[in-house]
């Protein structure tokens, strides 16, 4: 048996045949397919999530084609309700992007300053309200960390604090902007 990327999940589809695909690969079949008043970007993020939601939370390698529509329709259809989106205002808002290994570089390459320093990032682009925080160099930048060469559980587990940590500052540091987090 051939081992899978991380980054792909089998599909099970109806003939019981089993085929990988990646969150891009999904993206770009929906993004042909005209999804309404979300834009590629969007989607991706919608799609990367579900994927995480299957790979990490329910540990699945595998998932039939009708759990990964359902999942995403429900995330699609939870953005829908209520007020609808200002797309202009959104368009008009810049991306920030910063990059883990220049942050991690200026930490010293250590622990202990890399996630003051990362926080510190990630409130000076907040203050600016984009539509959208991107970092750039996750898995680099984690590998550098743990001093590892080749990817290990105490780096998967680092990826996940850095993650974790990411989430809840942006969270904390959010008050009522709408802005998108999206780590590579």
């Amino acid at each position: 048996m051939i081992l899978l990327s991380s980054d792909y999940l089998l599909f099970e589809l109806e003939s019981g045949e089993r085929v990988p695909f990646s969150a891009d690969k999904i993206c770009v079949e929906m993004a042909g397919g005209g999804c309404g008043p979300f834009d590629a970007d969007f989607l991706e993020q919608a799609t990367k999530a579900v994927f995480h939601f299957f790979q990490n939370e329910l540990q699945r390698e595998s998932v039939t084609l009708g759990e990964f529509s359902a999942a995403m329709e429900r995330v699609l259809r939870s953005f829908l309700r209520g007020e609808p989106r200002p797309t202009e205002a959104l368009a008009d808002r810049p991306i920030a992007e910063s990059d883990l290994g220049r942050l991690l570089a200026e930490a010293e390459h250590t622990e202990l300053l890399f996630f003051p320093r990362l926080r510190d990032e990630l409130r000076q682009h907040m203050q600016a309200s984009p539509r959208l925080l991107r970092f750039r160099g996750l898995r680099g930048c984690v590998k550098q960390l743990a001093g590892a060469r080749r990817w290990s559980p105490r780096c998967r587990d680092l990826q996940e604090r850095i993650l974790d940590f990411l989430r809840a500052c942006a969270a904390a540091d959010r008050a009522g902007k709408d802005c998108a987090l999206m780590v590579e």
